[in-house]
């Protein structure tokens, strides 16, 4: 008996690790509630009842024993102790078998009927209904699946990174063509210190908002063009400046003509203007022009509001990014970061920056001067987009009382920061799906989003309601976004027009005047700057003359000492030698002290060149002094 029992509860044993098995399996499988978790509730309630049989047996197998030792029970109670040891050995018996059959016919539809593990939550991808309560259950087989998953879903993701484009082929015209400002107003760099600094551009002042659009290089790919302009074969060094006013590289070359012409087949490689279409617009500027250039801009002064504090937050971003690629070498990056240095002097140490100076504050103004009104009262204003410039758009329109805003915005976090920031003003947010609606039910929309393309055009606009006569019946559209996202079709209609950035040229006026002293003083404290920058690039040019200079004077004194040491012969003790050497060494010294000084000093520039170009002539250094030996 204790032998059958044994065997018959290993066999259900069995059967439940079957049925445990292959339940799971046979089913979709989840991290949270799924199919499994029904099926294995419907095992749970199946427990209790067999569990239920085999107490029962166990009972009756108690009872015989117990009728067995008894003499003094009746026959009608041995009769039931018999019916019911011989219901529980059936129990006993067939239980475990059915059981078994059970877990086989599982595992045969597992792998008859096999399904693709999927998780719980991808229903609602499907449109299916609202997920289903999580189980902090995890059952093997669903966590490898779970993982297969992962790995499949992160592969899908996956972004191809930007491939550089090699140097394309350049236009013959390019070739023939010949740069003006081939020689350098001012000092030369290529004597300094053997290269040219070179800035080629357009601007806001003198190039369409068309031209522009098209050569505008996102940040995100400021790395990506700096090492393309460096793969050019003239090109040492390189930088881009790309915003809604202008597109600028920085470069450094040997030859200037080359080192242009290289920069101008990228940038028509890069924008698909062709060169004849580019060449009425672009600016050239070599050496201390470029310089000049460049620091003017981290000041604001060449921006389309004098004295704007974005650009020097922008030329900051060159610097950063050009600090994490091989391309931006030391003369870009001593550049820019003179150029941070007099953007900070020039707005601490003058008025420029007072007021409203910025794109933004223009095209709030603008606005404001385009309303019938001139004011705000009752006027409904959408912005489109929610970063820096929507920022500063929502301050100066606050500033004025505009109080009934809606932004619109790819996503939440950043409108809801703008929200709270100023609470004052009756700010709505709304998701970019919403954008049509929003324009239909605004007087003034404001465009300032990072999108490449184009959002609103006529034909969306065309067939929403009238603006009320308070705004004139025109609904007006400030695109300071560069490329452009609103359609230039929007014009053709009688209750639309559109203002870009060049048309902030009338608020500028407006502003040149009141900053004109402050733009004078700013210019003596750039020129402080530019000395400083040509003064660190001639003690460059300095640093292998002084290195020769000390090595030859030391080839000199070794090989003169080692003469000494010859004549003395071996009788000469270690402290005599000691003093030998510390007399020659101090000889050498004190006749290298003025050329050094002379070859360190900060003086004129040009001075400087020539003390070095002098002093390598008079003491015939050459590349092999920079490594002192004796017997030279």
């Amino acid at each position: 008996m204790l032998l059958q029992g044994t065997a018959m509860t290993i066999l259900g044993m069995a059967g439940w690790g079957l049925v445990f098995s292959a339940m799971p399996l046979a089913t979709s499988v989840s991290l949270f509630t799924s199919p499994a978790q029904t099926a294995r509730s419907s095992i749970t309630t199946l427990r209790p009842s067999v569990q239920q049989g085999m107490a029962t047996h166990m009972r009756a197998v108690n009872d015989v024993d117990v009728i067995a030792e008894s003499t003094t029970v009746s026959t009608s109670a041995r009769t039931r102790a018999a019916a019911a040891a011989m219901v529980g050995e059936a129990v006993l018996t067939l239980s475990p078998i059915i059981l078994a059959v059970a877990g086989l016919w599982a595992v045969f539809q597992r792998f008859s009927q096999p399904q693709a593990p999927q998780f719980a939550y991808a229903t609602a991808a499907t449109g299916s209904t609202a997920a289903p309560e999580k189980s902090w259950g995890i059952d093997m087989p669903t966590m490898f699946a779970a993982q297969t998953a992962v790995q499949g879903t992160s592969a899908a993701v996956e972004v191809a990174a930007p491939t550089l484009r090699a140097p394309a082929q350049r236009d013959p015209k390019l070739d023939a063509w010949t740069p003006e400002n081939s020689q350098p107003v001012g000092k030369d760099y290529g004597e300094m210190s053997k290269q040219h600094i070179i800035t080629v551009g357009v601007s806001v002042h003198s190039t369409p908002v068309e031209i522009r659009e098209k050569l505008a290089v996102p940040k995100e790919e400021w790395g990506l063009a700096i090492d393309e302009l460096v793969l050019q074969p003239h090109l040492q060094e390189a930088a881009v400046l790309s915003t809604c006013n202008r597109m600028e590289v920085y470069a450094v070359a040997p030859d200037y003509a080359n080192g242009v012409r290289d920069v101008i087949n990228w940038m028509t490689a890069h924008s698909g203007v062709s060169f004849e279409e580019l060449r009425p617009y672009l600016f050239l500027k070599q050496d201390g022009e470029a310089v000049d250039h460049v620091l003017q801009v981290s000041a604001g002064l060449d921006s389309l509001i004098v004295g704007e504090g974005q650009i020097l937050a922008q030329v900051k971003s060159v610097h950063q990014v050009g600090s994490e690629v091989k391309g931006f070498g030391q003369y870009l990056a001593a550049l820019f970061n003179q150029a941070i240095t007099a953007g900070k002097r020039v707005r601490s140490e003058t008025s420029i920056a007072t007021g409203a100076v910025s794109v933004s504050s223009a095209a709030a103004e603008l606005a404001q001067l385009k309303l019938p009104t001139n004011n705000w009262k009752g006027v409904n204003v959408a912005i489109i987009g929610a970063g820096k410039m929507s920022k500063l758009l929502v301050k100066h329109l606050v500033s004025k009382d505009c109080l009934n805003i809606t932004i619109v915005n790819r996503s939440l976090p950043r409108a809801q920061e703008l929200q709270q920031e100023f609470p004052e003003a009756n700010i709505k947010i709304e998701l970019s799906d919403k954008l049509m609606d929003v324009v239909s039910t605004s007087d003034v929309i404001f465009v300032a989003s990072s999108s490449t393309e184009i959002l609103i055009q006529a034909s969306d606009v065309v067939n929403m309601s009238a603006p009320p006569s308070l705004v004139g019946g025109v609904r007006r559209f400030f695109d300071i976004s560069v490329p452009r996202n609103t359609s230039r079709d929007l014009n053709d209609l009688a209750t639309a027009h559109v203002f870009n950035v060049d048309d902030l040229k009338e608020v500028v006026e407006m502003n040149k005047e009141a900053r004109s002293q402050a733009a004078a003083d700013a210019l003596i404290l750039l020129m402080e700057e530019k000395a400083q920058f040509e003064g660190w690039m001639a003690s460059l040019q300095a640093v292998p003359t002084i290195k020769r200079l000390r090595g030859k004077a030391e080839s000199i004194r070794l090989t003169e000492l080692e003469k000494a040491k010859s004549k003395l012969g071996d009788e000469v003790s270690a402290k005599q030698l000691k003093i030998l050497e510390d007399l020659s060494r101090g000889i050498m010294n004190k006749m290298l002290h003025a050329p050094m000084q002379a070859l360190r000093s900060e003086g004129d520039t040009q001075t400087h060149v020539q003390t070095i170009n002098v002093l390598g002539r008079v003491f015939g250094l050459s590349e092999e002094d920079e490594t002192p030996r004796a017997g030279k």
